[in-house]
């Protein structure tokens, strides 16, 4: 059975840093291209990051370059978002995919909250 498990969303201060995780069922991540979206109430989702299949090679939002870091860990079949500089825009759930949003699997969602 195919899952995407996100965790690791939480209340923090401008300036804080969290990291999310996403951990993988059913498939290899390796073998796919793995996305981190965002949705803040209200908006339009964004496509925040993505880390290319198989290699590894990453992409970023403009809105998020020299703050946020993908990546991927093999052996725990899990992709990470390192957020650091967080500013009140961040807010929003974010989800994971395994492709794009449309045709992809993806998992629940976890909420960040940037707040003072």
């Amino acid at each position: 059975q195919v899952q995407l498990v996100e965790s690791g969303g939480d209340l923090v201060q401008p300036g804080g840093s969290l990291r999310l995780s996403c951990t993988a069922a059913g498939f290899t991540i390796i073998n796919y291209v793995m996305n981190w979206y965002r949705q803040a109430l209200g908006q339009e989702r964004e496509l925040v990051a993505t880390i290319l299949s198989p290699g590894g090679s990453t992409k970023y939002a403009d809105s998020v370059k020299g703050r946020f870091t993908i990546s991927r860990d093999l052996t725990k079949n899990t992709v990470f978002l390192e957020m650091n500089g967080l500013k009140v825009e961040d807010t929003a759930v974010y989800t994971c995919t395994a492709g794009p949003w449309r045709f992809g699997w993806r998992g629940q969602g976890t909420q960040v909250t940037v707040s003072s």
